[in-house]
């Protein structure tokens, strides 16, 4: 007896060309119908896959779990300046009390006093931490980021993702994943 499985819960883990994924968070994945179209344009090795199939008249294929890229994507050395980015370098908590709660973003040196939205000058900050430190600076606030911030590479935010791993995680993908095992499904 065949059982029917949704395949669009089925996503494609996405490495480079030297097999390393292409983003840790967020992952890399594509949809199935991505995955296939890839495949058929010649753009992918297939590495891994489901046991679960699609098929149309002409045409049976498990679905593709892990794909490579035939081509290599340099990666971009320094990420854009967002306020996700922001929070990842920072690995998702406040600066100045630790919180994981309302953060937002907080110039070290505040704008009234000639800061500007940069890297160097900003990070992450709970929403009361933010309120206390007002327009003040961290001395006068008696306030200090626990890092200097600073313009993170894409390494240095992949190395964070990796402490941050999504909710699913298929056995297929883990030799390509460098969270602990602990984390696995």
């Amino acid at each position: 007896m065949t059982v029917a499985v949704n395949p669009d819960g089925l996503p494609a883990l996405v490495l480079n060309a030297d097999y390393r994924p292409l983003s840790y968070y967020p992952l890399s994945l594509w949809s199935w119908q991505d995955a296939i179209k890839a495949v058929f344009l010649d753009r992918v090795n297939i590495v891994a896959e489901y046991e679960h199939e699609v098929s149309s008249p002409s045409f049976r294929m498990r679905v593709p779990s892990v794909v490579s890229l035939k081509s290599y994507i340099k990666p971009a050395r320094h990420p854009a300046f967002t306020r996700f980015n922001v929070f990842l370098r920072d690995r998702f908590r406040c600066q100045y009390c630790g919180s994981d709660q309302d953060l937002t973003f907080d110039h070290v040196v505040p704008r009234r006093c000639g800061g500007i939205t940069t890297w160097e000058n900003i990070v992450a900050a709970c929403s009361p931490c933010n309120l206390r430190k007002g327009g003040m600076l961290p001395r006068d606030a008696g306030m200090w980021p626990r890092q200097k911030p600073f313009k993170p590479t894409v390494h240095d935010l992949h190395n964070n993702g990796r402490a941050f791993p999504p909710n699913y995680l298929h056995q297929s993908w883990m030799d390509y994943l460098y969270w602990d095992s602990e984390l696995e499904p």
